[in-house]
């Protein structure tokens, strides 16, 4: 499988949401649902474990990623990515990076190969 890499820099592909949902895994979506609520407080209930990824168009997408001001600012810029942005790191996106520091050290890689080209 591809790796798909959100706006932000989290790696979809490894998002437990994303695999629940390319598997149709009623007993993943159980987990991810009481893991997230654990975790972060969220409501989420195993019929809400469905996504295809920050960039798919499908519309199929967790709650969080339908609501994200990041992905939202990317795809109204036309941006890949927030490292393709000349303004980053903005406050959206640090503020998210402090959330999550996968996602920091994923875009940190993509500002890396940006540079290396």
């Amino acid at each position: 499988m591809e790796r798909m890499i959100a706006y932000c820099g989290l790696v979809c592909t490894s998002c437990p949401t994303y695999i629940a949902t390319r598997n149709d895994d009623d007993d993943a979506r159980a987990k991810t649902a009481a893991y997230y609520t654990e975790k972060f407080g969220f409501d989420l209930k195993p019929e809400d474990i469905n996504c295809d990824g920050c960039l798919s168009e499908s519309g199929k997408l967790i709650c969080y990623c339908l609501t994200c001001v990041i992905r939202k600012c990317c795809q109204t810029r036309g941006l890949a990515h927030c490292a393709a942005c000349e303004e980053q790191p903005c406050e959206k996106l640090t503020e998210f990076h402090k959330f999550s520091s996968d996602a920091k050290a994923s875009f940190d890689a993509l500002i890396q190969k940006k540079i290396e080209l």
